[in-house]
Protein backbone atom coordinates (compact mmCIF):
# COMPACT_ATOMS: atom_id res chain seq x y z
CA UNK A 1 0.00 0.00 0.00
CA UNK A 2 1.62 3.27 -1.22
CA UNK A 3 1.66 6.00 1.41
CA UNK A 4 -1.22 8.10 -0.21
CA UNK A 5 -3.65 5.36 -0.21
CA UNK A 6 -2.89 4.62 3.39
CA UNK A 7 -3.27 8.09 4.58
CA UNK A 8 -7.27 8.38 2.82
CA UNK A 9 -7.69 4.86 4.31
CA UNK A 10 -6.65 6.31 7.43
CA UNK A 11 -8.63 9.25 6.96
CA UNK A 12 -11.85 7.24 5.81
CA UNK A 13 -11.94 4.69 9.02
CA UNK A 14 -11.07 7.89 11.39
CA UNK A 15 -13.77 9.93 9.53
CA UNK A 16 -16.77 7.45 11.11
CA UNK A 17 -15.05 7.33 14.47
CA UNK A 18 -15.01 10.78 14.95
CA UNK A 19 -18.44 12.10 13.17
CA UNK A 20 -18.47 14.90 15.04
CA UNK A 21 -15.17 16.21 14.51
CA UNK A 22 -15.13 20.02 13.80
CA UNK A 23 -13.26 23.51 15.61
CA UNK A 24 -14.11 23.34 19.17
CA UNK A 25 -13.72 27.48 19.82
CA UNK A 26 -17.18 29.01 20.13
CA UNK A 27 -17.27 31.93 17.64
CA UNK A 28 -19.66 33.43 15.42
CA UNK A 29 -18.42 34.30 12.65
CA UNK A 30 -14.57 34.99 11.08
CA UNK A 31 -13.46 37.46 13.24
CA UNK A 32 -14.51 35.78 16.44
CA UNK A 33 -12.98 32.59 15.10
CA UNK A 34 -9.85 34.63 14.46
CA UNK A 35 -9.21 35.75 17.76
CA UNK A 36 -9.94 32.62 19.63
CA UNK A 37 -7.35 30.82 17.88
CA UNK A 38 -4.88 33.39 18.70
CA UNK A 39 -5.64 32.57 22.19
CA UNK A 40 -5.68 29.61 21.66
CA UNK A 41 -1.77 29.54 21.27
CA UNK A 42 -0.57 26.69 23.91
CA UNK A 43 -3.74 26.66 25.62
CA UNK A 44 -7.09 24.47 25.60
CA UNK A 45 -10.33 25.25 23.98
CA UNK A 46 -12.16 24.90 26.67
CA UNK A 47 -10.02 27.20 28.49
CA UNK A 48 -10.19 30.12 25.37
CA UNK A 49 -13.65 29.20 25.55
CA UNK A 50 -14.67 30.58 28.84
CA UNK A 51 -12.44 33.39 28.22
CA UNK A 52 -14.07 34.80 24.86
CA UNK A 53 -17.29 34.06 26.34
CA UNK A 54 -16.84 37.35 27.98
CA UNK A 55 -14.71 39.08 25.80
CA UNK A 56 -16.89 39.04 22.81
CA UNK A 57 -19.46 40.65 24.62
CA UNK A 58 -17.31 43.31 25.64
CA UNK A 59 -15.25 43.47 21.69
CA UNK A 60 -18.10 42.13 19.85
CA UNK A 61 -15.96 43.85 16.63
CA UNK A 62 -12.43 44.12 15.31
CA UNK A 63 -12.80 48.06 15.71
CA UNK A 64 -14.09 47.65 19.78
CA UNK A 65 -10.99 45.50 20.21
CA UNK A 66 -8.40 47.55 18.28
CA UNK A 67 -9.63 50.33 21.06
CA UNK A 68 -9.07 48.16 24.07
CA UNK A 69 -7.06 49.48 26.45
CA UNK A 70 -3.85 47.18 26.91
CA UNK A 71 -3.61 46.66 31.00
CA UNK A 72 -7.52 45.59 30.76
CA UNK A 73 -7.33 43.25 28.22
CA UNK A 74 -3.86 41.58 29.82
CA UNK A 75 -5.86 40.98 32.62
CA UNK A 76 -9.06 39.80 30.64
CA UNK A 77 -6.76 37.44 28.37
CA UNK A 78 -4.92 36.74 31.23
CA UNK A 79 -6.14 32.59 31.72
CA UNK A 80 -5.34 31.71 28.38
CA UNK A 81 -1.27 32.00 29.31
CA UNK A 82 1.13 34.36 27.50
CA UNK A 83 -1.07 37.05 28.01
CA UNK A 84 0.71 39.69 27.14
CA UNK A 85 2.09 38.70 23.73
CA UNK A 86 -1.58 37.91 23.03
CA UNK A 87 -3.12 40.81 23.86
CA UNK A 88 -0.66 42.84 21.92
CA UNK A 89 -1.47 40.16 18.79
CA UNK A 90 -5.68 40.55 19.09
CA UNK A 91 -5.85 44.39 19.50
CA UNK A 92 -2.68 44.76 16.80
CA UNK A 93 -4.32 42.30 14.00
CA UNK A 94 -7.94 44.07 14.85
CA UNK A 95 -6.28 47.64 13.80
CA UNK A 96 -5.05 46.20 10.69
CA UNK A 97 -8.27 44.54 9.68
CA UNK A 98 -10.11 48.03 10.15
CA UNK A 99 -7.12 50.15 9.12
CA UNK A 100 -6.62 48.00 5.50
CA UNK A 101 -9.18 45.31 5.20
CA UNK A 102 -12.31 48.41 6.37
CA UNK A 103 -13.44 45.82 9.20
CA UNK A 104 -13.65 42.29 7.10
CA UNK A 105 -11.19 39.62 8.29
CA UNK A 106 -9.57 39.00 4.75
CA UNK A 107 -10.23 36.08 3.20
CA UNK A 108 -6.66 35.15 1.11
CA UNK A 109 -3.85 33.24 2.76
CA UNK A 110 -1.23 35.99 2.01
CA UNK A 111 -4.00 38.33 3.88
CA UNK A 112 -4.00 36.58 7.07
CA UNK A 113 -0.19 35.67 7.45
CA UNK A 114 0.32 39.50 6.78
CA UNK A 115 -1.57 40.21 10.28
CA UNK A 116 -0.01 40.28 13.25
CA UNK A 117 0.05 37.40 15.04
CA UNK A 118 -1.26 34.96 12.40
CA UNK A 119 0.81 31.93 11.37
CA UNK A 120 -0.76 29.40 8.98
CA UNK A 121 -2.31 27.11 11.28
CA UNK A 122 -4.52 29.97 12.28
CA UNK A 123 -4.63 31.00 8.89
CA UNK A 124 -6.09 27.66 7.60
CA UNK A 125 -8.65 27.61 10.33
CA UNK A 126 -10.16 30.42 9.32
CA UNK A 127 -10.29 30.07 5.47
CA UNK A 128 -11.41 26.40 6.14
CA UNK A 129 -14.51 27.51 8.01
CA UNK A 130 -15.39 31.19 6.40
CA UNK A 131 -13.71 31.16 3.17
CA UNK A 132 -14.27 27.80 1.12
CA UNK A 133 -10.41 27.37 1.28
CA UNK A 134 -9.78 23.74 3.10
CA UNK A 135 -6.43 23.44 4.32
CA UNK A 136 -3.96 21.47 7.22
CA UNK A 137 -4.27 23.17 10.33
CA UNK A 138 -1.35 21.85 12.44
CA UNK A 139 -1.97 22.19 15.89
CA UNK A 140 -0.03 19.62 18.35
CA UNK A 141 -2.65 16.69 17.34
CA UNK A 142 -2.05 16.93 14.00
CA UNK A 143 1.89 17.15 14.58
CA UNK A 144 1.77 14.18 16.98
CA UNK A 145 -1.06 11.77 15.18
CA UNK A 146 0.69 12.35 11.68
CA UNK A 147 4.23 11.68 12.83
CA UNK A 148 3.01 8.91 15.08
CA UNK A 149 1.28 7.11 12.11
CA UNK A 150 4.40 7.93 9.53
CA UNK A 151 2.37 10.23 7.46
CA UNK A 152 5.21 12.98 7.95
CA UNK A 153 9.05 12.38 8.77
CA UNK A 154 9.09 16.30 9.72
CA UNK A 155 8.47 18.44 12.67
CA UNK A 156 8.50 22.03 11.35
CA UNK A 157 4.73 22.88 10.52
CA UNK A 158 4.85 23.84 7.23
CA UNK A 159 6.86 20.61 6.22
CA UNK A 160 4.28 18.76 7.96
CA UNK A 161 1.81 21.09 6.21
CA UNK A 162 2.91 20.14 2.49
CA UNK A 163 3.66 16.35 3.17
CA UNK A 164 -0.07 16.19 4.26
CA UNK A 165 -1.37 18.42 1.29
CA UNK A 166 0.49 15.44 -1.20
CA UNK A 167 -1.47 13.30 0.55
CA UNK A 168 -5.07 14.60 1.43
CA UNK A 169 -7.24 15.59 -1.45
CA UNK A 170 -7.92 19.75 -0.94
CA UNK A 171 -11.49 19.58 -0.64
CA UNK A 172 -10.79 16.77 2.46
CA UNK A 173 -7.54 18.70 4.54
CA UNK A 174 -10.03 21.04 6.68
CA UNK A 175 -11.96 18.03 7.98
CA UNK A 176 -8.59 15.70 7.31
CA UNK A 177 -7.67 18.31 10.62
CA UNK A 178 -10.35 18.24 12.81
CA UNK A 179 -11.09 14.18 12.65
CA UNK A 180 -6.58 13.80 12.87
CA UNK A 181 -6.98 16.37 16.27
CA UNK A 182 -10.22 14.39 17.53
CA UNK A 183 -8.58 11.20 17.55
CA UNK A 184 -5.20 12.88 19.06
CA UNK A 185 -7.24 14.45 21.78
CA UNK A 186 -9.72 11.13 22.43
CA UNK A 187 -7.14 7.97 20.98
CA UNK A 188 -4.02 8.90 20.51
CA UNK A 189 -3.05 11.19 23.68
CA UNK A 190 0.23 12.62 23.76
CA UNK A 191 1.58 10.73 27.09
CA UNK A 192 -0.40 7.33 26.89
CA UNK A 193 -1.59 6.75 23.56
CA UNK A 194 -5.03 3.85 23.72
CA UNK A 195 -3.46 1.73 21.19
CA UNK A 196 -5.54 -1.26 21.80
CA UNK A 197 -8.63 1.38 20.81
CA UNK A 198 -7.35 2.65 18.01
CA UNK A 199 -9.17 1.88 15.07
CA UNK A 200 -5.91 2.58 12.59
CA UNK A 201 -3.12 0.82 14.85
CA UNK A 202 -2.54 -1.94 11.99
CA UNK A 203 -1.98 1.37 9.69
CA UNK A 204 0.48 3.37 12.26
CA UNK A 205 4.39 3.42 12.22
CA UNK A 206 4.49 3.97 15.89
CA UNK A 207 2.32 0.90 16.62
CA UNK A 208 4.35 -0.93 14.59
CA UNK A 209 7.54 -0.30 16.40
CA UNK A 210 5.78 -0.69 19.73
CA UNK A 211 4.55 -4.09 19.35
CA UNK A 212 6.76 -5.70 16.64
CA UNK A 213 3.21 -6.22 14.30
CA UNK A 214 3.96 -5.40 10.80
CA UNK A 215 1.88 -2.36 9.49
CA UNK A 216 0.03 -1.76 6.19
CA UNK A 217 2.90 0.80 5.83
CA UNK A 218 3.84 2.47 2.30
Amino acid sequence: MDLKTRARKIFGILRQTHPDARVMLNHRNAYELLVATILAAQCTDERVNEVTDGLFRKYPTPEALAKAKPATLEKEVRPTGFFRQKAKSITSCSRVIVERHGGKVPGTMDELVALPGVGRKTANVVLGEYYDTPGIIVDTHVKRVTTRLGLTGNSDPDRIEADLDRLIPRRDRTVFSHVIGFHGRRICAARKPECDECPVSRLCDYYRQLTGKDAQRG
